[in-house]
């Protein structure tokens, strides 16, 4: 059995993620002492600045050469086919509505039921653990000192690959949704236009939107401003003469939006911090040279924020809710049941079929019943994506992943 000593270690590593979450709580609910503004403004620095430093930490530190091969090709393998699956669902979904969607809807109210959020959701809370914090201490009590480095190697491939892939999505669904909007804004114009010609019919070639992101941000001012809202329903008004196919909004190219969530991609600091953090491992543990102290020093200050104000904003999250189970009970019932459940399961199978056994069979499905890392909580505040959700896989599943990890822990060793 698990050691007595292994469950207080996990205790002491929880107690200080639910000190931070509760002061976060208490700042907003009780004292007031933050605005909306400001819990935005705690969300955006840990997700511009601490979270990209610890990555390039992480991933600095982590020898590349002395990975262990089957963990690895393990752990990719279940995050692949979870990211496969839910992309399938969300095909079919999107062509599903849109086999029935001569329902009137309008493209916005079809863009915010997208089923791109619910993939980029499901795939974080089944597959994205919190291997450092609470995976550490309890592996550590579990199996011995051997599953610390293997925790972190989990934790690199996450930083390096998944959570790119987690941010592309956000960055695709942000691209697509401000097309989307200014869409109109464009056939309006061309709508006031050929009617001030007389009303002539417009060329399908000439009344097709192609949006970059330089119009895609003049329009959205102008949309935004009082002398375009006048000008637009003038347009609209003229718009009454042109035939009802050069009125209808037009949705951008999925390369277009695909080219723009890729150049957001390679501007954001954490595909930064991963690129660099991955040079400098590869050079420093070939030549066998290490970071100097004073940048060493550096870094510390910064990424050390990471964890405890992570924290602090999911509890300013949840302050600001009307209910502390903010995304509702059902749907944090399936949530665990995905992050809890499935995801381990999973990972037990994949783990089989490529030979794993024994102890490190055993290290792989009990990382993978970790709770959800609260670094998807920032991304998902900061995107404004089921950050509700987040929150609740974030506070919940660290109270319920000892006893969960326990269980797991016996019937592997049966």
């Amino acid at each position: 059995m698990i050691p007595g000593s292994a469950v207080y270690h996990v205790v002491e590593a929880m107690a200080p993620l639910y000190t931070a979450a509760v002061l976060g709580y208490a700042s907003v609910r009780w004292l007031k002492a933050f605005s909306d503004e400001q819990c935005a403004g705690i969300n955006h620095f840990v997700a511009l600045y601490a979270v990209p430093v610890l990555i390039f930490h992480m991933v600095s530190t982590n020898d590349p050469y002395h990975m262990n091969e089957r963990l690895i090709a393990a752990d990719t393998l279940q995050k692949s086919i979870i990211l496969l699956a839910l992309t399938a669902w969300a095909f079919w979904a999107h062509f599903r509505r849109r086999r029935g969607g001569g329902d009137g809807k309008p493209a916005a109210a079809a863009g915010a039921a997208s089923p791109i959020k619910w993939v980029v959701t499901n795939f974080s809370v089944a597959s994205l653990p919190n291997t450092i914090i609470m995976g550490v201490p309890l592996l550590d009590g579990m199996y011995g000192s051997v599953s610390g480095g293997l925790m972190k190697q989990i934790v690199v491939m996450q930083f390096c690959i998944w959570y790119n892939v987690v941010i592309f999505l956000y960055e695709f669904m942000a691209a697509r949704d401000s097309t989307t909007k200014i869409s109109p804004v464009v056939s309006a114009a061309a709508a006031a236009s050929a009617a001030e010609n007389g009303g002539r019919s417009i060329d399908a070639e000439e009344n097709r939107v192609v949006v970059n992101i330089e119009i895609t941000e003049m329009a959205a001012a102008a949309a935004a401003s009082p002398t375009a809202s006048t000008d637009s329903s003038g347009a609209e008004e003229a718009a009454a003469a042109v035939p009802a196919a050069a009125l209808v909004q037009q949705v951008p190219p999925v390369k277009v939006v695909l080219w723009m969530a890729v150049k957001k991609l390679l501007q954001i600091p954490n595909t930064y911090a991963s690129f660099l953090g991955l040079i400098w491992s590869l050079m420093a543990f070939k030549i066998g040279f290490s970071m100097p102290k004073i940048v060493g020093d550096s870094l510390f200050i910064i990424y050390t924020t990471a964890v405890g104000l992570s924290m602090f904003a999911s509890g300013t999250f949840i302050a600001r809710q009307s209910r502390f189970v903010p995304c509702g009970y059902t749907i944090a019932s399936l949530s665990m049941v995905l992050k809890f459940l499935i995801g381990p399961v999973l990972m037990l199978l994949v783990s089989l079929a490529i030979g794993m056994h024994g102890t490190l069979l055993h290290i792989a499905v009990v990382q993978a019943a970790l709770p959800l890392a609260v670094t998807s909580f920032v991304y998902a505040e900061e995107y404004k994506v089921h950050a509700d959700i987040m929150s609740t896989g974030v506070i919940l599943g660290i109270f319920i992943s000892l006893p969960v990890t326990i269980v797991y822990y016996i019937l592997l060793g049966l």
